[in-house]
């Protein structure tokens, strides 16, 4: 029995919503429609195209399809098992799924063998078999992904945010549902763009005495114009006034590791970097700090700051600034 992927088959990611799921059935509806298409395989593809819909528009269904986890794991359960690959949670078979969903009130020879095992009657039945044979083996829970968004200091500091997202659990009767549960992430100071997160049993729940999945969280940092980071290196751009672009001299600022001094040397050059070693991102070996220096002029607003300027422009009678570039 081949594992279907309903969310490819509509063409959705698994984050996709109800609305999402409803256009894209649609817009393949008007495609593959055997009435009024002229595809080939238009009554096959409108079939698949039924199949996902009748899963993924119903709560109930998606949340036990999610549960039953990736193609990779189906045919895994499906290896340990030696028939069908389905491992139902507890009390399953008391479900009648048919009869309590909209839209999908044919018969199992509507659908493909892989819906049947897991919705239809004759997969019940099936059950009902394999459990007079004996019990099927238990399977651990789908690890779930998930982004969290951060600002750096985050990771310099180290914090703990609180993270919302809807999860599969199961329920009294052992069936797979969702719910929104908040979760208090503690973050790991030194933690990088890119790096997992791991929740250990935060994922979804497993089925018989499987344990639950983990949730792993990808680390994402929000833009911000003052720093930002490449590894664990911490880049910051440093205003600096003509004078102490050109002069050099020390320059006082903030730094994600606190206030810091540094010397600018003389002789501004557009790009240049100062390095300060072992200020960025906490770690064993931690990061660096790179200064990006920029030249801020201020505004000539007075009469005498623009004579000012007036007067800096005679000091340089013969400077071209397109001549630089």
């Amino acid at each position: 029995m081949d594992y279907k992927d309903y969310y490819k088959i509509l063409g959705v990611d698994k984050s996709a919503s109800a609305d999402d799921i409803k256009k894209a059935y649609r817009k393949l509806a008007r495609k593959y429609h055997p009435d009024i298409s002229k595809e080939k395989d238009a009554a096959t593809r409108m079939a698949e195209v039924n199949e996902a819909n009748t899963v993924l528009s119903d709560p109930e269904k998606r949340a036990a399809y999610d549960a039953m986890g990736s193609e990779a794991q189906f045919a895994q359960g499906a290896g340990a098992q030696g028939r069908g690959g389905f491992r139902p949670p507890p009390d399953w078979d008391q479900q009648d799924f048919h009869s309590s969903s909209k839209g999908d009130a044919g018969s199992d020879a509507d659908f493909s063998d892989f819906f049947s095992q897991m919705f239809g009657q004759a997969a019940r039945a099936r059950r009902s078999q394999g459990a007079q044979a004996g019990a099927a083996p238990d399977m651990r829970g789908q690890d779930q992904h998930a982004s969290i968004e951060l600002d750096l200091q985050d990771s310099y500091s180290g914090a703990i945010r609180s993270l919302h997202l809807r999860a599969t659990v199961l329920d009294e009767q052992g069936i797979p549902t969702y719910k929104d549960k908040e979760l208090q992430v503690s973050i790991p100071r030194g933690v990088r763009e890119g790096q997992m997160i791991r929740l250990a049993g935060q994922g979804n729940p497993g089925l018989g005495k499987g344990g639950p999945g983990d949730l792993l969280l990808e680390v994402h940092f929000r833009s911000d114009p003052r720093w930002w980071s490449e590894g664990k290196d911490v880049y910051q751009r440093v205003p600096l006034a003509p004078w102490e672009a050109e002069l050099g001299g020390p320059v006082h600022f903030k730094t994600l590791a606190g206030e810091l001094e540094v010397t600018v040397p003389a002789g501004y050059r557009s790009g240049r970097k100062l390095r300060i070693k072992g200020k960025g991102l906490p770690a064993a070996a931690p990061g660096d700090l790179y200064l990006v220096l920029d030249v801020v002029f201020p505004p000539a607003v007075s009469p005498e700051q623009k004579q000012a300027y007036a007067e800096f422009a005679k000091a340089f009678p013969s400077f071209d600034a397109r001549s630089l570039s």
